[in-house]
């Protein structure tokens, strides 16, 4: 504890490091004050349907990533999920398109040429998005527009101002990546998490405390413990990396001998992220949206699809975070190229001979370690559901395992990773007593 007290002054006695360290505070306060900025024209004490209506489904995600801002009808409720949506079309499309293919690979020009249209994307995104949050709004809290103010001429302006506010949050998260601490996208959406967690901690301890059949002191002690595995399960999740050598074919310049070293390709066994669950839990709101113009709610299918903790639902949910992990990875990881690369710079992998061998072997490995990443990935994704066999509720299971609770951690690796890099530049000691602070880029930091 004391190596950590004096950790902490060395990073305020670093005059960058604690302006960037401020900076970030100020701008995650602006951002806390507006998620409770309701829209004008809008009563907040006339939302409590619709915040009943989040307690699952695609629109817990929404909720989660936006902070609570989605159902508090706020300013900035479309939060940055319609930015990270498009960044996943661009993706897609830089592996299916030949142009997008080609601004991929022009370096920091076509980054700039993405980043501008992922931009323009967003808001057309936002456009289509802001509508449809109204319109929900106005089906699940009709009596919280004030008396006198008709919805068909309140849609326009609430729809610029939750664009606008969708893309000043991406703006902030912009300015804390180049003037705070960095992963600004990352950390607002962390932020947005844990700022629901003091209130669902609050309400599990209440509820273990005053009922009579909950376990009490001893389950909720058990909790913890399970929640304390489950993250130090997620810390080796996304650590967790194969490497393959690659040897590097010595040549000479003038008088002076290059190459001849050996290194290592990182392959890591969560490759995908979380977007495998974000994809699956998109797919599982299909059938609340059947049932909502459906005639007939009484299907025993539709309704165990419609309960986040019933066995078919989780099973469902589990196959396509399995398949959308295969997906994910095949789209993002490309062998061939990677192969290419290797030999265009006098590279080879041991054994393996260049060019499609060794894109084949690069495959091979990547596919025997996307089997057990993409089952541990759909195991954390149920957890919530298995925490509520333990009566444990529904805001406080969040955390056990899902979208939440890789979010978490893979940004706090980070953005230790960041202070890390800060901190070894002035020759202080690291965050840590002992051992390396490794991001989800693979980069590595020793002490």
């Amino acid at each position: 504890m004391k190596k950590f007290i004096e950790t902490l002054k060395n990073c305020w006695k670093i005059e960058d490091l604690r302006q960037r360290i401020l900076i970030t505070i100020l701008f995650v306060a602006i951002y806390r004050f507006g998620s409770f900025v309701v829209l004008p024209g809008i009563d907040p004490s006339m939302l409590q349907k619709l915040q009943s209506q989040t307690s699952g489904g695609l629109m817990s995600l929404l909720d989660m990533f936006s902070g609570g801002a989605f159902s508090n009808a706020s300013i900035f409720a479309l939060g940055i999920m319609p930015y990270i949506s498009a960044s996943i079309v661009m993706q897609l499309l830089a592996v299916a398109v030949p142009y997008f293919q080609k601004m991929q690979r022009e370096g920091e020009s076509g980054r700039k040429k993405i980043n501008w249209y992922t931009r323009i994307l967003t808001v057309a995104i936002l456009l289509f998005q802001a509508p449809s949050y109204l319109m929900n709004l106005k089906v699940q809290a009709y009596g919280a527009l004030s008396s006198g103010i008709d919805w068909s001429v309140f849609i326009i302006p609430a729809t610029v101002i939750l664009a606008a506010g969708s893309m000043f949050v991406l703006w902030l998260g912009e300015r804390i990546t180049d003037k705070g601490i960095g992963n600004g996208i990352s950390l607002i959406i962390m932020i947005g998490i844990i700022a629901r967690l003091p209130q669902a901690f609050i309400q599990e301890v209440s509820s273990r405390f005053t009922a009579i059949t909950s376990g009490g002191i001893i389950m909720f002690i058990v909790e913890i413990l399970i929640l304390y595995i489950v993250v130090c399960a997620s810390l080796l999740l996304v650590q967790g990396t194969r490497k393959i050598p690659v040897q590097y074919a010595k040549r000479l310049v003038g008088n002076k001998q290059y190459g001849g070293a050996r290194q290592y390709v990182p392959l890591k066994l969560f490759a995908a992220n979380v977007m495998p669950i974000i994809f699956a839990q998109a797919l599982m709101f299909i059938p609340l949206a059947i049932v909502q113009y459906s005639t007939d709610q009484s299907g025993y299918f539709l309704r165990s699809l419609m309960d986040h903790r019933s066995l078919l639902y989780n099973i469902v949910f589990a196959i396509l975070i399995i398949a959308f992990t295969y997906f994910y990875t095949a789209i993002t990881l490309n062998p061939t190229q990677m192969a290419e690369d290797m030999k265009r710079n006098n590279g080879f992998i041991p054994g393996i001979k260049p060019g499609k061998d060794t894109a084949d072997y690069i495959d091979t490995v990547m596919s025997r370690i996307t089997l057990p990443g993409s089952l541990f990935i759909a195991f954390i994704a149920i957890m919530p559901a298995l925490a509520g066999l333990l009566d444990v509720q529904d805001a406080f299971s969040q955390f056990f395992g899902g979208t939440s609770l890789l979010i978490l951690v893979g940004v706090v690796l980070d953005t230790l990773q960041q202070i890390e890099s800060h901190l070894m530049m002035r020759h202080y000691d690291g965050l840590l007593n002992s051992g390396r602070v490794r991001g989800r880029n693979n980069t590595v930091s020793a002490y």
